[in-house]
Parts: structure tokens; C-alpha cells; sequence
């Protein structure tokens, strides 16, 4: 598939982001769609121009584009589960900050026993400025992904102070009136109005709107809200996605393929701010599977497609707690079940954006495995694919070579062994392994050669051995394994050969010359 192809429009990629951190933040998907609408509606009813009203759209689709930035804290912090905890404290985040400590004061580690619950709280009011500095990092990483984006000036500005308020008692800087980027005095209140609706209805979001007209809300923006928002709601209808790609004010902007990957870079490492174990595993992967596919004889074309699929396979990511990734110890059935989810969750979002569906299915397959072991699908042999074999195999290679909170990185040799097991399992095939390793700079093994009655290499070795005259423990401790599995390798061996003995088993391995050194 050409370049050309890729080219598309830049609202399809903050879409499919907007989705992204809806998943990070704890909402539901089409939040940030629904808030980007709604906004658009208000900048119309001001009489907002068309560069300011294109600002107001992409603040609205990136303003949580910061929210991987400190998931691990808030993790620890809320005992684990930093997507609940956000999603508990969203109705508060611009609320007065006597009512915003009140009601974090109830909702912190709330599923946690009451004395490690009491501990959490009291090491989060000893941090006072914990708030300010969350945000404000939010802010800051929100912008510099922005800017990658290809975003212009006044929406990194806007999101480089997405936490202000009317009153000055926002963040970072504590601008005041209309110091505040207008964008971010209408996305503020268009996001709450659409969050208080959902969840209490409107009559109680106008409540919470004129209790904060004048104090984190501007008064203009609120009243236009108060007088027609329930009805610009009602009329987003069932397909916001659709609503919001139609209502990107004009000129629309464009993304040519030339500037593709810089974007997909940054959706990378939005990814991979969600851990600290994660940092770079998007891009590493990215790198390691166009070069694999290099290795394997696929087509430039090919190649490129599947680099830019390793650079967003993981988005799903951030819509599974911190307190997985983060596990230092063996993770419960239950847990495993969110971690199963991930791919899934980024194929949704993915396939939600024109610009980035041609890499959806491939991202999605990226746990899936040769024999049918892998997940979401339980994909197996052709359903899946040598492209994303070879996806796979790179996530599986890099991810060994990383620390993780329950082990150290692997050495790439190390790495490369584990590999290869995995291709006497089943769960991969030479092919895009050696691919892989072969991009990796790791040598791989001799290719498999065919051994007769089926034998594996492990039990051809065993057969040399014995044939030799070893005893089950000498075989044993020649090839560092148990003397009761060497026992069942014979076992294997005469039953596979059609023999009864040793003696029967050395004349075998001696008729297919299996004792040459």
C-alpha cells in the first residue's frame, strides 16, 4: 500500500486520541467527542471566528492528552486502580477546592481496608501542591505531544494551560478572566456540562454550572451553556464520531504521508508514558518489526505499513489500570482477564479513524500465536498472517529486553533462546523468528531439520547420548535437566522409533545417522 494512502485528515488522528484518553481518564468512549461538539456549538453562539473556532475543536479532542503522564502515580497513590480513581474524581476537577478535598478525602482507595485507606490520606494531605503539580505536568506533556502532532501555536498554547480557571486559581500559571485561552474556558465548561448530564441529567449539571459561574467557569461561557446546551446535546445523535469528523470547522486540516510517522510517534509515546517499564517499548517494537519484515523478503510498502502498526499496537494500554502493569509479583486470573482486553481496546479505537484503520487489525493480533494460544482472538496458522507473526515475535523479543516490574531485561542472547523455545512450542514459526532475530542482530539456530518418527531436537540429543552409553543421570547432567524428564524423553523416543531398548534405539539413531557430531 503507497504512502499516499496514509495521507488524511488530522481531525481522524485527534479523534481516534480524544478515544484514547477518554480510555485513560476512566470515561466512556465518545466523552471527548460528545465535549467537542458541544463546544463547537457554544464558540458558534459567541460568534467565535473560524481560526478561533478550529482551536476550540482540537483543545476539546486533545485536552487530556497529558493524562498518561502520572498514571503510575496516581496508581500507587489510589491503591492501584488509577482509572477508577479518576473516573470517581472528574465530576470534581474543577470544583472549589474546599468541596474537591472534601469529596478526594471520600473517594481515595475506597475499595482499600480502612487502615491502609487512612495511610493513603494522610500521605496525600501531606502533599499539598500534589494537585498542582499533577496538572500541571498533564499540561505540559499534553503540549509537547501536541506540537508533535503538527498543532498550531494557539492549541499548544490553549493546552499548555488546560487547567486554568476564571477566577485565577487554576494551573499552572494561575491566569485569570481573560487571560485564559478562550479555548479552554469553553472546553472546561462544555466537558463538565456533557459529564454532570450524563451522569445526573441536566437539571442537576445547570445546578453545578451556575455554582461555578464567575469562580472556575466564565460567566459568558456558562450562560450560553444554561440557555441552549441540552438541546445542542440532544442533537449530537448516535454517531459523534461521524458528527465531529463533519463539524471540523474549515479549512480542514490535512496530514500528508510525510509527516505520518512523526504522528504516530507520539501516539507511541502517549502509549507508553503510561508506565515507566513502558517508556520506548512502542518505538523500539516499531523499528524491530520494519526491519524484521525487511528480513523476511516483504515489500518496502509492506514493511513501512507494519512499522507504523508497531507504533500504535499497544494504545490500548492506557485503558488498563496502572496497578497491572506495575505488578511486581504474579498477576490474579481476574487481572489477567484487563490485560487480555488491551489489544481490544486499541483495535476499537484504531478502527474509529480512517487514517489509522489500515493498521487496526494487524496492532490487534500483536498477542496472537501461530497455535491459537494467544489473545484476543485465539487468531491461529493462516487467520493470521506473516505480517503479524512478525509484529508479534518483535513485541514478544523487545518486551524480554525490557525491565519489567517483575523481572530484569533479559540479554538479547538470553532473549533470543526464549524466542526460539517459544518456536519449539508452537506458539511461533521459524520463520518470522529468524526474521527477527536476524533484524535484532542474534543469531539464530541452524534451520530445523526434518528428524525422522517426528523427533524432536531435545530427544534427538537424548537419543545421542544414550546410544552412546549414558546413563539417564549422566544424559541428565550433560544437557541440564532432570533425571525424570530424561525418563520421559526415552519414553518418547522408543515409542516414536517403534522400539522396545537401547539396543533398538542406537541401531535407530545409527540408520539415520543421528550420531554424527
Amino acid at each position: 500500500m503507497s504512502d499516499q494512502a496514509r495521507s488524511g485528515r488530522v481531525a481522524e488522528l485527534t479523534i481516534a486520541l480524544s478515544l484514547a484518553t477518554d480510555l485513560g481518564t476512566g470515561q466512556p468512549m465518545e466523552h471527548g467527542l460528545r465535549t467537542c461538539r458541544l463546544s463547537l456549538a457554544v464558540s458558534e453562539a459567541l460568534g467565535l471566528a473560524a481560526p478561533t473556532r478550529s482551536c476550540v475543536y482540537y483543545v476539546a479532542l486533545l485536552r487530556f492528552l497529558g493524562c498518561t503522564s502520572d498514571a503510575s502515580g496516581t496508581a500507587v497513590l489510589a491503591g492501584g486502580d488509577d482509572l477508577a480513581f479518576d473516573a470517581a474524581m472528574a465530576p470534581m476537577l474543577m470544583a472549589e477546592p474546599g468541596d474537591g478535598m472534601r469529596y478526594f478525602v471520600r473517594h481515595l482507595a475506597s475499595d482499600l481496608p480502612l487502615p491502609r485507606r487512612v495511610g493513603r490520606i494522610v500521605r496525600a494531605l501531606s502533599d499539598p501542591d500534589m494537585n498542582r503539580r499533577s496538572l500541571s505536568q498533564h499540561c505540559e506533556a499534553g503540549a509537547r505531544l501536541a506540537t508533535r502532532l503538527g498543532m498550531t501555536e494557539s492549541v499548544r498554547r490553549s493546552l499548555a494551560h488546560a487547567y486554568e480557571r476564571w477566577d485565577g486559581k487554576g494551573y499552572p500559571a494561575g491566569l485569570a478572566a481573560d487571560e485564559v485561552p478562550v479555548a479552554v474556558r469553553i472546553v472546561t465548561v462544555a466537558r463538565d456540562a456533557e459529564l454532570w448530564a450524563r451522569r445526573a441529567g441536566w437539571s442537576a449539571a445547570t445546578d453545578v454550572l451556575l455554582h461555578r459561574r464567575g469562580r472556575a467557569y466564565d460567566p459568558a461561557v456558562v450562560d450560553a451553556v444554561v440557555a441552549d446546551g441540552e438541546h445542542w446535546l440532544a442533537g449530537i445523535g448516535d454517531d459523534p464520531c461521524a458528527a465531529v469528523l463533519d463539524a471540523e470547522p474549515a479549512p480542514a486540516l490535512t496530514i500528508e504521508a510525510g509527516d505520518l510517522d512523526v504522528a504516530l510517534t507520539a501516539v507511541a509515546d502517549f502509549t507508553d508514558l503510561k508506565s515507566p517499564y513502558l517508556r520506548t517499548h512502542s518505538t523500539g517494537v516499531s523499528r524491530l518489526a520494519a526491519a524484521a519484515a525487511d528480513a523476511a523478503g516483504l515489500s518496502t510498502a509492506d514493511a513501512t505499513t507494519l512499522g507504523r502498526a508497531g507504533l500504535v499496537h499497544d494504545v490500548g494500554r492506557v485503558g488498563i489500570p496502572n496497578g497491572i502493569w506495575d505488578h511486581r509479583g504474579p498477576l490474579s486470573a481476574e487481572q489477567w482477564e484487563r490485560v487480555r482486553l488491551h489489544p481490544y481496546l486499541g483495535e476499537r479505537v484504531l478502527h474509529r479513524c480512517a487514517l489509522l484503520a489500515p493498521f487496526a487489525d494487524l496492532a490487534a493480533r500483536h498477542h496472537e500465536r501461530a497455535d491459537g494460544s494467544g489473545y484476543h482472538r485465539g487468531a491461529s496458522g493462516d487467520q493470521l498472517g506473516l505480517a503479524a507473526r512478525l509484529l508479534g515475535a518483535a513485541d514478544a523479543y523487545h518486551a524480554m529486553t525490557e525491565t519489567r516490574p517483575h523481572r530484569p531485561a533479559l540479554a538479547p542472547a538470553d532473549a533470543a533462546s526464549q524466542l526460539l523455545a517459544e518456536v519449539d512450542a508452537g506458539r511461533f514459526t521459524r520463520v518470522e523468528v529468524d526474521a527477527v532475530l536476524d533484524a535484532a542482530g542474534q543469531r539464530s539456530r541452524p534451520p530445523r531439520i526434518s528428524r525422522p518418527a517426528g523427533l524432536t531436537e531435545r530427544e534427538v540429543e537424548v537419543l545421542a547420548l544414550i546410544a552412546r552409553g549414558r546413563t539417564n543421570r549422566e544424559v541428565a547432567a550433560a544437557l541440564v535437566i532432570s533425571p525424570k524428564t530424561v525418563g520421559h524423553h526415552i519414553e518418547h523416543i522408543y515409542t516414536k522409533a517403534g522400539v522396545t531398548t537401547r539396543a533398538g534405539a542406537t541401531l535407530f539413531a545409527m540408520e539415520h545417522d543421528l550420531l554424527s557430531p
